[in-house]
C-alpha cells in the first residue's frame, strides 16, 4: 500500500509526480545559497556562457512536460487496461524491472543522443538548444528542443517502462528517481555526501565534460551507467581539481 492509494490512481501518479518532483528538487538547488566552494563553474560563467535567458528555460520545460505528461497518461492508461488487475510484484522484482529499465534507459539514450552530435543538421537544429546552457543549472536539465525531449526523454522513458514490464505504481517510483538523478546530474554543484557522486561514475562532474567544448562528442552517456561510452571508445576521463578562487573543476584528464 502506498500513501496515495484511495486518493489518486497510479496512472496519475506515474503522470504527474515526476513533474512535482522536477520542479521541487530543481527548486531545491535554485534557491540554495551561492555554495561558491562547491561550484564546478562560478556565478560569473554561468551568466556570460549561457545563451538564453532563465525564463526562455522555463518555458522550455514547462512545453517539454507538457507533452510528457500527455504521452504518459496515455501510456499508463493504455497499458494497464489492456494487462487488467494486476497486483504489484515482489520486492525483488521490482528491483530487477528497474535495474533493466536503468539499461535499456541508458541505451536508448547513448545512441540518440551521439547520433543527435553525429548528424550536424540534427545538432544545429536541434540538440544544440540543450547546449546554449554550456554551464548547466538543475532548472535547466530539462531544456531541450520539443522534438529531442519527444525522442530522448519521452519515449526513452515509455520504452524503458515496457521493457522492463513494471506496473504502474513501480513506473512512478521508477520515473521519480530518473527524474531526480537527471536534475542532480545538471546542479552544477559538487556537494560532500551526495549518494548520487557516491554510487554512480556517471554524476555532476562526469555530465559537465560534455557540455564543455573539449568533451562534446564525449561522455553521451546518461542518466545513471557509463558503460556506453566505455565499449564504444566515447568515454573522456577527467579530474575533479580545487579552483584557485573556490570551488571545484572537472578538466580533462589529457591536459
Amino acid at each position: 500500500m502506498v500513501f496515495w492509494e484511495g486518493y489518486v490512481s497510479d496512472e496519475l501518479m506515474g503522470t504527474f509526480a515526476p513533474i512535482v518532483v522536477y520542479w521541487v528538487y530543481a527548486g531545491f538547488y535554485h534557491l540554495l545559497p551561492p555554495l561558491d566552494k562547491y561550484r564546478l563553474h562560478t556565478r560569473k560563467d554561468e551568466e556570460r556562457k549561457n545563451l538564453v535567458p532563465f525564463s526562455t528555460v522555463v518555458k522550455g520545460v514547462l512545453l517539454q512536460q507538457l507533452v510528457q505528461a500527455i504521452v504518459t497518461l496515455f501510456l499508463l492508461t493504455t497499458t494497464t487496461k489492456a494487462s487488467g488487475v494486476v497486483e504489484q510484484p515482489s520486492i525483488a522484482k521490482q528491483i530487477l524491472q528497474f535495474l533493466i529499465a536503468m539499461f535499456v534507459m541508458d541505451t536508448w539514450q547513448y545512441f540518440v543522443h551521439r547520433y543527435m552530435h553525429q548528424n550536424k543538421f540534427l545538432y544545429r537544429h536541434v540538440h544544440s538548444w540543450h547546449h546554449t546552457l554550456v554551464v548547466p543549472y538543475a532548472i535547466g536539465t530539462l531544456y531541450n528542443h520539443p522534438i529531442e525531449g519527444l525522442l530522448l526523454d519521452t519515449i526513452g522513458g515509455a520504452i524503458s517502462f515496457l521493457i522492463s514490464g513494471m506496473t504502474a505504481r513501480t513506473a512512478v517510483m521508477f520515473f521519480c528517481f530518473t527524474m531526480v538523478k537527471a536534475v542532480d546530474d545538471h546542479c552544477g554543484l559538487r556537494l560532500p555526501g551526495n549518494i548520487f557522486h557516491l554510487f554512480f561514475q556517471n554524476n555532476t562532474a562526469y555530465h559537465d565534460i560534455h557540455h564543455q567544448l573539449q568533451g562534446l562528442k564525449y561522455n553521451y552517456s546518461q542518466p545513471f551507467f557509463s558503460i556506453w561510452d566505455k565499449l564504444l571508445g566515447t568515454y573522456m576521463p577527467f579530474n575533479l581539481v580545487k579552483r584557485p578562487g573556490g570551488g571545484f573543476e572537472a578538466r580533462l584528464a589529457k591536459e
